[in-house]
Parts: C-alpha cells; sequence; structure tokens
C-alpha cells in the first residue's frame, strides 16, 4: 500500500534521546549562571557606589579629561584639578546629569557623573 506500519521501539529511542537532551540542557543552564555569576563579581570589585544628584545640587567638573577643551590655555602643571562649582540642571540617568557649565567651558552640558 505504500507506507509501514511503525514499530514501538523507534518512539521509545526518541523519547529517551530527548529526555537526555532535556536533562543536558538544564545542567548547561546551571552551569552557565554559575560561570555568570564567578565573571560578575570581578568588575563589581572595583565598582563604587554611585552618588544620586538632585538638580539644583551644585557639583565640580573634573579637569581630567578637559584640559584641550577650556578657552584659557594654561600649562598642564597649573591648570586645576576641579573647576566649578557648577549647577545640576537635570538628572538624564543615574549615569549622566546636565550641568549649566559658563562659557568657559567648551564641552557639551550633559556628562559622566565619574566626571563630576
Amino acid at each position: 500500500m505504500g507506507f509501514e506500519i511503525r514499530k514501538k521501539e523507534k518512539f521509545e529511542k526518541t523519547e529517551e534521546f530527548m529526555t537526555r537532551i532535556k536533562e543536558v540542557h538544564k545542567e548547561a543552564e546551571v552551569i552557565l549562571k554559575k560561570s555568570q555569576e564567578e565573571m560578575k563579581k570581578y568588575p563589581d570589585r572595583k565598582r563604587k557606589e554611585v552618588e544620586e544628584y538632585q538638580v539644583e545640587d551644585w557639583v565640580l567638573l573634573s579637569t581630567k579629561d578637559l584640559k584641550y577643551q577650556m578657552k584659557e590655555r594654561w600649562s598642564e602643571k597649573l591648570i586645576k584639578r576641579f573647576v566649578g562649582p557648577y549647577q545640576v540642571k537635570g538628572i538624564i540617568s543615574t549615569n549622566a546629569i546636565e550641568l549649566d557649565l559658563l562659557s568657559l567651558v567648551k564641552i557639551h552640558p550633559v556628562v559622566n557623573v565619574s566626571r563630576v
């Protein structure tokens, strides 16, 4: 007639294979979670708590990356480590704040909190 009667053994073997694959998948998930936790602890060692700023707070801006963006070109040795204080105009995210900058500093008013 063109078709064969299916044997029960073929299905039992595929069911065994599927259960074994599911077990292997669960074991792989557990191992992957464990390795993710281990890898996460190394960057978290150096991560420090971020200070939360409010609108209208006053902050000092680090000049570490601003040496060549200042209008007045001072010597690198004589430049101040921090300039300001500047008022916080807005909170963009936990990592970024908007400052009310003067014309002395030619940078975008939204800065990372690591520069404050």
